[in-house]
């Protein structure tokens, strides 16, 4: 196999994983967050709880495609810098870079964080004042970064797409 189709393979991979991760973002934007969010505060922490477990607990598909974008995206820019120049070279550097800082950096130093905090809950221990108090430090600041990361993947994504097309 050929290091250009190997390099073709590899960003067709990337641009599929990073694009379903930004549709799992997006989902969440839009569906997610303000589907739970009419949920009164013990409600919303367990389904946030629950729907945060299942991605936690190594949900081997959801796993595969969260790191495998990640690796996909820096394998192509690896594979493909000595193949391409010009616009194209930008292409492939901008999309991993904008990919990795835009979602990969607030996901792991941001939401995953509060994420887990809210997973320390024990909601059944909790009054109603406590229960509102980890909601508002969860809640608010969560979606802010997630409505980051959604246009930054989808940005990726598009950048991977207008890449492909390119070749």
């Amino acid at each position: 196999m050929s290091t250009a189709f190997t390099f073709q393979l590899v960003l067709i991979l990337a641009t599929l994983l990073c694009s379903l991760v930004a549709g799992f973002l997006f989902a969440f934007a839009t569906v997610v967050m303000p589907g739970i969010k009419t949920l009164g505060d013990r409600e919303f922490i367990r389904a946030f709880q629950v729907i945060d477990g299942v991605i936690q607990n190594n949900q081997p598909i959801m796993v595969a495609v969260w790191m495998g974008s990640i690796v996909a995206a820096v394998t192509a820019a690896g594979l493909g810098f000595g193949q391409l120049a010009g616009m194209q070279r930008l292409l492939l550097i901008a999309a991993p870079l904008i990919y990795i800082l835009g979602v990969q950096l607030s996901t792991f130093t941001i939401n995953v964080p509060l994420n887990n905090r809210l997973q320390a809950l024990n909601v059944d221990a909790m009054d109603a004042p406590a229960l509102k108090a980890a909601r508002r430090n969860f809640e608010p600041g969560w979606n802010r970064w997630n409505l980051v990361r959604t246009p930054f993947a989808s940005l990726a994504s598009v950048l991977f797409m207008i890449l492909l097309f390119s070749l």
